[in-house]
């Protein structure tokens, strides 16, 4: 327990500095060398395997993919299952604690990784055992965490998850170095890896000048950008939505950053011209229980219903799921309705199964149930 009480007391004693880099791991065929810059990305579609389901088997790849890179966040989420949720002052039992890893842009790498599409996360963790954790369970997602660096002095981002029993949960989310020591200029390395990736994926659970710089990088390069809504509850600055090719928040932030009601459809698609008017051309609504729709500007909205599950157990990660399942889908240069289709059949599998990143389905469960329904 002496080293646990030294790494605490370095919150309290030192500023927050970056002090290392987690090795690439190349004996892992899910891993990608680091890449130069190419800013002549725009334009280009990739073969892939094919979600069809007239087809028997997945077409392989064949060529080399640019990858999925996402900047985000990174947590250990202590996860308790109670009946339901405490009242003010209230002290209640839990069934069931346990600890798992996640965070917004943890979910998202592992969901490509777990999709068999090349991914790279770029993130921070402290130099602690939630460190660890998250750095395992990414790692074993084929996962590359070249990018991804350790901060001395600072925890790791960490949430407490209460899970009730009809699988909803409520989430309580501490920053640490999710929200502590990033550079004020990101590295080039890291610019040139986002400049070279096929599609960049981005939350709110890291500081909105650290998404600002990646959005634009990425932009200047014609590497699209999908924006998760999802984190802080303030509003997106201007800056950052000038620079995201698609939007992508759920009902109730849809509401929040609008000020107007989602509750029917007529009202989603209302809120939605709110947010074209500020320069977003494509807007991705993730509706529950009543599925998704993407809006691009100018275009009726495509509509998808949920892929029903056979039992929900635990929603956590669920939207994540959804969001890095489009996006690996929209970079192998399927249509955006087999990209909500095949992310509809992802999130209806991570539900099935506790914890966000242990519930991220691999591709082929994703095309089975594809081929089945």
């Amino acid at each position: 327990m002496r080293a646990a009480s030294s790494q605490w007391s370095n919150c309290y004693n030192h500023q927050p500095r970056r002090i290392e880099r987690f090795p690439e791991n190349n004996s892992n065929p899910g891993y990608l060398p680091t890449l130069p810059p190419n800013p002549s990305r725009q334009g280009r579609t990739f073969p892939s395997f094919s979600i069809d389901p007239s087809k028997s088997t997945p077409t392989p790849i064949t060529q080399s993919l640019p990858p999925l890179v996402v900047v985000g966040s990174a947590n250990a989420d202590i996860y308790v299952e109670i009946d339901r949720l405490p009242k003010e002052g209230e002290t209640i039992s839990a069934r069931l604690g346990r600890t798992l890893a996640g965070g917004k842009g943890a979910n998202q790498a592992a969901c490509g990784g777990r999709l068999s599409y090349p991914t790279y996360f770029v993130g921070q963790v402290g130099e602690d055992a939630h460190g660890s954790l998250v750095r395992t369970a990414l790692e074993g997602g084929g996962v590359n965490l070249g990018y991804c660096s350790v901060i001395d002095g600072v925890p790791t981002g960490h949430a407490v998850v209460m899970l009730q029993p009809d699988g909803q949960n409520s989430i309580i989310i501490v920053g640490g170095a999710n929200t502590s020591g990033w550079p004020d200029v990101l590295p080039d390395e890291d610019l040139g890896l986002i400049k070279s990736a096929g599609i960049v994926l981005l939350q709110r659970e890291i500081p909105d000048s650290v998404n600002i710089q990646v959005a634009k990088a990425a932009s200047s390069a014609g590497v699209p950008v999908i924006l998760d809504a999802g984190g802080v509850d303030s509003p997106v600055p201007q800056e950052l939505l000038s620079s995201v090719d698609v939007f992508s928040p759920n009902e109730t932030e849809l509401s929040r950053l609008t000020g107007l009601p989602t509750e029917s459809f007529e009202q989603i698609s209302q809120a939605v011209l709110k947010l074209h008017e500020k320069g977003v051309k494509q807007v991705l609504v993730k509706l529950g229980a009543k599925g998704s729709a993407l809006f691009v500007q100018g275009q009726e909205p495509i509509k998808q219903p949920i892929v029903s599950a056979q039992k929900v157990i635990d929603t956590t990660g669920a939207g994540d799921t959804f969001t890095a399942a489009f996006a690996v889908a929209l970079v192998e240069g399927k249509s955006k309705a087999e990209c909500l289709r095949f992310a509809a059949a992802a999130a209806s599998l991570c539900v099935q199964v506790k914890g966000a990143i242990p519930s991220m389905p691999d591709r082929q469960s994703v095309i089975k149930l594809l081929k089945s329904l």
